[in-house]
């Protein structure tokens, strides 16, 4: 099957325009499974939560998840992506996966970054497996990538692909999702964004781009620049996530030594 992500750079607080352009640019990809980036559809620096209400969405009745979903429908796909979520007075930096059929899950990101802890409220979610056709995929979000637990959760639970929508600003998550595609024997997808934001006074933020889908085998399949969008299709074997051995004697979840930790 073919993998992909879409690299964007959204404009704050244009909504509709930022989801259509990212719709417009998955809808000419020819791939199973598509990752967008975090808050994909609002863009990354709120001044305050009450900004962050006024642009959150419902889901699934919100703008940027319908019209997801009809993306999905059209291609015969899954999407996955990143978005602010209104839940009554509460806001959630949250990813969705939505296929053919409508919205499959939702995912509250666990692990907040700097500034959004002022604002969002801290994910509820569990990190759950969902079927994606004919792959097995979870999700996390930007900031989850520090945290191996968040992935290795996700293998055990039979993981195949992690979908990782973000919007990094550091520069080490690239090199580290090598190492989270290793110790789990999966695959990964980032999908980062481009460009930066300052509506922050004196906290300016350069996003590195630098999307990317690793193997298992810790692999770079295919890894975006820095500066620019970009959407990039690779074809993945789901097949090879499932292989757990390193050597005929060792299987990296068997070997764990639950006895010690």
């Amino acid at each position: 099957m073919k993998a992909a992500f879409v690299q964007t750079s959204p404009v704050f607080g244009e909504v509709k325009a930022n989801v259509d352009k990212a719709v417009a640019k998955l809808a000419k990809l020819d791939a199973a499974l598509i990752v967008l980036p975090e808050l994909f559809s609002t863009g990354y620096q709120f001044r305050s939560k009450k900004e962050l209400l006024e642009l959150a969405e419902e889901v699934p009745s919100g703008y940027a998840t319908r019209s997801l979903i009809e993306a999905a429908k059209a291609r015969g796909a899954y999407i996955v992506a990143g978005l602010a979520e209104r839940a009554g007075k509460k806001a959630y930096n949250s990813a969705v996966l939505v296929g053919p059929r409508g919205l499959v899950g939702t995912y509250r990101k666990a692990h907040l970054f700097w500034d959004e802890k002022k604002i969002f409220t801290k994910g509820d979610t569990p990190f759950k497996v969902y079927k994606a056709g004919k792959v097995r995929v979870g999700m996390m979000i930007c900031f989850d990538w520090l945290f191996p637990e968040a992935a290795r959760t996700l293998a055990l639970k039979g993981a195949e692909v992690i979908c990782h929508p973000s919007n990094l600003v550091l520069p080490y998550c690239p090199q580290a999702m090598i190492t989270r595609s290793l110790e789990n024997r999966v695959f990964t997808i980032t999908a980062n964004r481009v460009g930066m934001e300052e509506r922050v006074s004196g906290k300016p933020l350069k996003f590195i781009g630098s999307s990317q889908v690793t193997s298992p085998d810790g692999e770079v399949l295919v890894r975006a620049g820095s500066k620019r969008e970009e959407a990039e299709a690779v074809e993945i074997d789901p097949g090879q996530a499932r292989k757990k051995l390193i050597t005929p004697l060792n299987d990296i979840f068997r070997d764990r030594r639950t006895d010690l930790f």
